[in-house]
Order: C-alpha cells, then sequence, then structure tokens
C-alpha cells in the first residue's frame, strides 16, 4: 500500500490493523541499556527500606525515581 493510501484510510477512521505488520513492531528508545552506579553503603541500605516498603524491586524504585525526577526537570 502506497504511503498516501495508508494516511487517507489513517485520517478517515478506518481500522488499519490488517494492513500492519505487528510482528516487526518496536518501541523507539524503549531498548534497555545497561547502566552501573556505585553508591554509598547508607543509599542502598534507604534504597532497601523503601524498595520494602512499597514491596518493589530496589531496580524498580530506583528507575521510577529517576524517571519521575527527568519529568520534573522539563
Amino acid at each position: 500500500m502506497k504511503a498516501k493510501k495508508f494516511d487517507e484510510k489513517f485520517e478517515s477512521g478506518e481500522d488499519l490493523t490488517n494492513d500492519l505488520d505487528f510482528s516487526k513492531a518496536r518501541r523507539v528508545n524503549q531498548e534497555p541499556k545497561r547502566v552501573n552506579i556505585d553508591f554509598p553503603t547508607w543509599v542502598v541500605e534507604d534504597l532497601d527500606k523503601h524498595s520494602k516498603r512499597l514491596g518493589i524491586s530496589r531496580q524498580a524504585l530506583v528507575k521510577v525515581w529517576i524517571a519521575e525526577k527527568l519529568k520534573e526537570a522539563v
């Protein structure tokens, strides 16, 4: 299908699911990238206390807090 026809179908609100190959779909900038950070012991202990209280992993807590701070900075 040509892009013009696709755009016309999209603009008219037609269902495009049969025209798309979802097996090759990906979310841009969502691929994980490993980062190592060294924290003082007291920081790790506090992270563990907060993560235990919230019932989530230390890694999940760090990800959420960093994401929140980055959104605030915009």
